[in-house]
């Protein structure tokens, strides 16, 4: 099994969507992942971690609220927003880091 660290060191863009199952925006970002991967394919990787499941990797990245998404290439983080987005805009930033 791979470890948080080992998912974050790809070349390839590292989506983190970090969640809970409690959280109703985080449920409204599922399709807006699912068309994210449609677009991109193999040039992302997208990963969930829930929060309530994983707290040492939320405090240690200090997520405060869901959904935060982060973005990691090579074990560094790139970018990092809380809150809802749309696929389209989603799609913008992660052409930013390919």
């Amino acid at each position: 099994m791979e470890t948080f660290a080992d998912l974050i060191s790809s070349p390839v863009p590292v989506l983190v969507d970090v969640y809970a199952e409690w959280c109703a925006p985080c449920k409204s970002m599922a399709p807006v992942l699912k068309q994210l991967k449609e677009m991109q394919g193999d040039n992302i990787r997208i990963v969930k971690i829930d929060i309530d499941k994983n707290p040492q990797i939320a405090r240690h990245y200090v997520v405060q609220s869901v959904p935060t998404l982060l973005i990691f290439k090579n074990g560094k983080q790139l970018w990092r927003q809380s809150g809802v987005m749309g696929a389209v805009e989603l799609n913008k930033v992660i052409e930013q880091f390919r």
